[in-house]
């Protein structure tokens, strides 16, 4: 699933197409979208990410809300034919935005406000005390407070992963055993690995590509993540592979404690 960085290099890419631009055409391909407020004759305003969604205001206020899920890609085309499992077109006077998503859990509405997500975003906005406060005592482990969004928005199993081994914090530890010093080190990594996924345009290990189709570049800079077996570029140590909260986790039993 797409995550904060790869959306945010989406919003980011759509924003130079598409803001000021008028939606000529709608075309839906897939019966699940069929019924899809039609936005034909709306100029959108303006994209943003709030966590891991798209957001498209349009002149009237409502909002175009796209959620990639799984397997969603959105694609720029150049007035060019539909790629196989397109099940959404969008058309400009510039070009066309198609929604593909092969799996077709990919979800698409029209809304009145924008979603309603933990604003708790390292990149848009964190409030660090009330996260201390509400989150810091949960007794679960730290990296699955770090992947729950109503905690904190946008962080899936990649990049928590990616910060945990920054911080050298063993995702096992329960949160209310993190010292305030330790969450120190996890908020300042944090923002660390998430710049650093939106400046390499997200990671590509399976089917992420960005607006044009082309891979991100931030898997060459992993340090844990699909890389059992493999020596720790700190340590030398082994990198194990677990389960955790039904998703792989990948860390270093040395450095990560």
């Amino acid at each position: 699933m797409p995550e904060l960085p790869e959306v945010e290099t989406l919003c980011r890419q759509l924003r130079g197409k598409v803001v000021g631009q008028v939606i000529r055409s709608m075309t839906v391909y897939d019966e699940k979208l069929s019924d899809l407020a039609d936005v034909r004759g709306q100029r959108i305003t303006d994209v943003r990410r709030i966590g891991k969604t798209v957001v498209c205001t349009l002149l009237d206020g409502r909002r175009l809300v796209v959620h990639l899920r799984m397997s969603g890609r959105l694609l720029w085309r150049e007035h060019q034919a539909t790629e196989p499992h397109t099940r959404l077109r969008l058309g400009f006077a510039v070009g066309d935005l198609d929604l593909v998503d092969p799996r077709r859990f990919a979800t698409v509405r029209v809304a009145d406000e924008p979603p309603q997500v933990c604003r708790n975003d390292f990149i848009t906005g964190f409030d660090r005390r009330s996260f201390l406060a509400r989150q810091a005592c949960r007794r679960i482990a730290v990296k699955l407070v770090l992947m729950d969004q109503a905690a904190v928005a946008g962080i899936g199993n990649i990049y928590a992963c990616e910060i945990l081994h920054r911080a050298r914090i063993s995702p096992l530890r329960p949160a209310a055993e993190i010292s305030k010093e330790e969450w120190s080190r996890i908020f300042r990594e944090a923002r660390l690995v998430l710049q650093c996924g939106i400046a390499k345009r997200g990671t590509s290990i399976s089917d992420w590509r960005d607006l044009y189709g082309a891979p991100g570049e931030n898997q060459h800079t992993l340090a844990v993540y699909a890389r059992e077996g493999k020596a720790c570029p700190v340590c030398g140590e082994v990198i194990v592979r677990m389960r955790q909260g039904g998703r792989s986790t990948f860390y270093c039993p040395r450095c990560q404690t």
